[in-house]
């Protein structure tokens, strides 16, 4: 057993947990913060991405104690209070989702995607920047929608039309 010791969604959180606990886990079992999902146990579908320290993870393959001292944002983390974030909206406005279950990921990866890029993502960039997570109910047409519409809306342009 270890205590593991992190800050996740803004809130500093301990727990002893077995030495072989999972960050998914970690946040779902430990936590409660069930938005983020477990599809494969292998990194293939990118259900459980978080972001660590600001960076996309795939929190399925990786131990909650290689998180010691890290600052964890999960989905249930990005909007503020009722206010959902940019990359939230647009995929309720531009229809990216379906079932749902791939979604926290999804959107996790894309705010990532986006920051990295600055905003300046093309169609092109997002489908090959988005491999690592799938969707099995959709064609990615209105996810790729979705993440170009966040990039326009979060881009420091846009902020400076305003």
């Amino acid at each position: 057993m270890a205590l593991v010791s992190m800050t996740v969604n803004g809130s500093a959180v301990a727990r002893e947990v077995d030495d072989n606990t999972f960050l998914a886990f970690f946040l779902r079992d430990h936590l409660g913060l069930t938005g983020t999902h477990v599809g494969c146990d292998t990194t293939q579908c990118g259900c459980c991405v978080v972001h660590v320290d600001g960076r996309s993870v795939k929190s399925c393959t990786m131990l909650a104690a290689q998180a010691q001292g890290c600052a964890v944002t999960t989905i249930e983390g990005l909007a503020t209070g009722d206010v959902l974030h940019p990359v939230q909206r647009a995929f309720h406005l531009h229809h990216g989702l379906q079932c749902g279950y791939c979604t926290p990921g999804m959107i996790m990866a894309a705010v990532n995607l986006i920051e990295t890029h600055d905003g300046a993502l093309t169609e092109e960039i997002v489908r090959e920047e988005m491999e690592g997570n799938l969707c099995r109910c959709t064609g990615y047409h209105n996810i790729v929608k979705a993440i170009l519409a966040a990039a326009d809306e979060m881009s420091p342009s846009h902020a400076a039309a305003e």
